[in-house]
């Protein structure tokens, strides 16, 4: 079956950075696009950043531009979001991603993929 497997989040203190990897298993890889979408207490489940499986095509939120970088190495089956000056506003569940949809910026605006990760908790502390 396929499994999303996140690792890295933590606790880290406002302005500082962590990385996000997703291992995926049980599915042919790089033929998925892949993304991570983020739910922080009390709020919906938003987009934070996407990738084509080629790798050629990335996609992020207002909130993350410039910030957050998403990439894949197809390799490893497994895809990394890099996130720089981290602000309390990240803090949230992050979760991983996967999806064959032909159409990536409505599966982004739905927010309904393939397959989902069970998530990995980031905490920025102020």
């Amino acid at each position: 079956q396929v499994q999303l497997v996140e690792s890295g989040g933590g606790l880290v203190q406002a302005g500082g950075s962590l990385r996000l990897s997703c291992a995926a298993s049980g599915l042919t890889f790089s033929t998925y696009a892949m993304a991570w979408f983020r739910q922080a207490p009390g709020k919906e489940r938003e987009f934070v950043a996407a990738i084509s499986w080629s790798g050629k095509r990335t996609f992020y939120a207002d909130s993350v531009k410039g910030r957050f970088t998403i990439s894949r190495d197809n390799a490893k089956n497994s895809v990394y979001l890099q996130m720089n000056s981290l602000k309390p506003e990240d803090t949230a569940v992050y979760y991983c991603a996967a999806t064959r949809a032909p159409n990536l910026e409505l599966v982004i605006s739905t927010g309904s993929p393939d397959y989902w990760g069970q998530g990995t908790r980031v905490t920025v502390s102020s």
